[in-house]
């Protein structure tokens, strides 16, 4: 009998992560940063010899590099990520965290030139190291990395930093392609496509602009791309959002993608919080939130996650997702823009991912990786998920910042 209880008891504490793993709030995230941190963010390495190079003088001709970790990328992903290490030291008063998003900014600033010089036009310029620095063809290229340059330019105001800043306006307000109703859109890679990425992709610059430049013209502007991107994707059936809407076709995609929706939410937390409270679309924007939050609310799991594909149950549990309604539901009720009845929602949704989704050694599990649109469920249903995948970092920290701030005010 007691060898069967103790047989039991060894089985329940090794299969039962969430009771394996008590740690705090505080203790999760810097998990997650400390490895993030351990990571080289200021490395090339070449692609054929191996060798390591600090900067691009050390890199001897005709050796092509990369970069060494993808967090060095200038990928939209990297911005989000400096934007949240930068949120995280100020939360926990940690300069560390702040330096890791100023020596990312810096470190491309100061190598750009030599990839654009030595660029051949023989791949994408996404696919050659920081060519979205130069380029600015899609939102993609300059909206959230653009953000966090802003972030970064108000901790050190350097002329080459204002610089890009101004192109980057100048490219989202007066460049890139619109719908005749003043949407952005997409020209790759289908033309005239609205995507629900572009809440974000968009607005996350504009939003930091507006409080850059105490122009209300950014909040605006901001603001009527989410109302916009609520008329075209919203589905009042599901009380989701598509991915996608084709304009040639004048229907929307297939997929009601789990991150697709999550940049919704987390375009307008940052907007309703960024923008004037006297702002007259502000409590409009606050009801398009309580909205959204309502909606997926009925397609959470029992494990307190979301589906990579918010209405096929069948589709694996994804990180991001679960990590980005955290994070706009959270924040919703820290600043009291919504009734705080709502806190069971993320509570159940953070517990999951703090006890399951942060491994000991600081990475974060179950992220989807980098995804277009398309008009077939398989492909949402196959993407795969990477391991410590870089779509997911800035989010998991995003949103263990609003639960610390939540759990706080509750003591």
């Amino acid at each position: 009998m007691k060898k069967n209880l103790m047989l039991a008891c060894l089985f329940f504490i090794f299969l039962s992560p969430i009771f394996a793993q008590q740690i705090t709030d505080e203790e999760a995230i810097r998990k997650i940063a400390e490895n993030i941190l351990a990571q080289p963010v200021t490395q090339f390495v070449g692609v054929d010899n191996g060798v390591i190079y600090n900067s691009t003088e050390e890199i001897p001709d005709g050796v092509e590099v990369k970069f060494r970790s993808p967090l060095a990328e200038w990928h939209y992903s990297n911005g989000v990520l400096d934007m949240a290490m930068i949120r995280l030291g100020k939360y926990l008063n940690e300069q560390k965290y702040i330096d890791y998003a100023k020596n990312h900014v810096a470190f491309g600033f100061k190598n750009y030139e030599y990839f654009k010089n030595t660029f051949k036009n023989d791949r994408k310029h996404w696919h050659w190291p920081f060519g979205q620095l130069w380029n600015m063809k899609e939102l993609d290229d300059c909206g959230a990395m653009g953000a966090a340059v802003i972030e970064v330019y108000q901790l050190e105001k350097k002329k080459e930093y204002q610089n890009y800043i101004d192109k980057a306006a100048d490219h989202i307000m007066n460049k890139q392609d619109r719908l005749p109703d003043g949407t952005l859109c997409r020209t790759f890679p289908r033309k005239m496509t609205v995507w629900a990425d572009d809440a974000y992709m968009g607005t996350s610059f504009l939003t930091r602009m507006g409080k850059l430049t105490d122009d209300i013209n950014y909040f605006d502007e901001s603001a009527r791309q989410l109302f916009n991107i609520d008329n075209y994707l919203w589905c009042p059936e599901k009380q989701l959002y598509y991915h996608c809407y084709y304009t040639d076709f004048e229907r929307n995609g297939v997929a009601f993608w789990g991150r697709a929706n999550g940049w919704i939410i987390v375009s307008l937390a940052d907007l309703i919080e960024a923008m004037p409270e006297n702002h007259p679309k502000r409590k409009g924007l606050i009801q398009l939130l309580e909205k959204q939050i309502v909606g997926t609310s009925r397609w959470q799991n029992a494990n307190g996650m979301w589906n990579q594909l918010l209405d096929k149950s069948d589709s694996y549990d994804e990180s991001s997702i679960t990590a980005m309604y955290v994070y706009g539901i959270a924040k919703a009720i820290n600043n009291n823009w919504i009734d705080p009845c709502y806190a069971s929602i993320a509570k159940a949704a953070w517990r999951t991912l703090k006890n399951n989704e942060i491994t000991s050694d600081g990475r974060f599990t179950n992220v989807c990786v980098g995804t277009g649109i398309s008009d077939d469920l398989p492909f949402y249903f196959n993407r795969p998920v990477g391991d410590n995948e870089k779509h997911g970092l800035g989010l998991i920290i995003n949103a263990g910042i609003e639960m610390m701030k939540l759990n706080q005010s509750k003591k």
